[in-house]
């Protein structure tokens, strides 16, 4: 996927990224600070069905949201604050990430991008103005 959108489409987004790529569990978010990574897995988790309140993970490094009607999860984990993938070892992200049931969606991989299970999709965000992002997605 590849494609310009204005923020209040974002949820169109959201369901877009489902859709097309309905058996992969693991997004990786890449965007500079500011782009709406949040906002974008905020929409995901809206699609998905989630009723709990979905909010950044930066101070707790993951959160966890429960899909109603379904014995899935989202693991929604901020990197920002690790050093590098032994900090990510040390916040027990490696047993989420080998999980295949469950949605893991990932702010700031770079951090570890090296841990990221070997089927992942790597979502691109860029920032074109204040009402006008850039998506870009690999499927790995």
């Amino acid at each position: 996927m590849q494609r310009e959108f204005q923020l209040d489409e974002i949820q169109a987004v959201a369901q877009q990224l489902v859709e097309e790529y309905p058996t992969h569990r693991c997004f990786a978010f890449y965007a500079e600070m500011g782009s709406g990574k949040t906002t974008l897995i905020h929409a995901l988790c809206d699609n998905l069905g989630v009723k709990d309140n979905v909010s950044s993970p930066t101070f707790s490094i993951i959160n966890e949201y429960e899909i109603p009607l379904s014995k899935q999860r989202i693991f929604h984990m901020d990197w920002y604050r690790l050093k590098n993938s032994e900090d990510a070892f040390e916040a027990g992200v490696q047993d989420i990430l080998n999980n295949t049931d469950d949605y893991c969606f990932i702010e700031w991989p770079e951090i570890a991008d090296e841990i990221l299970p070997k089927h992942h999709v790597a979502v691109k965000l860029s920032l074109i103005n204040e009402m006008t992002r850039e998506i870009k997605t690999i499927s790995h």
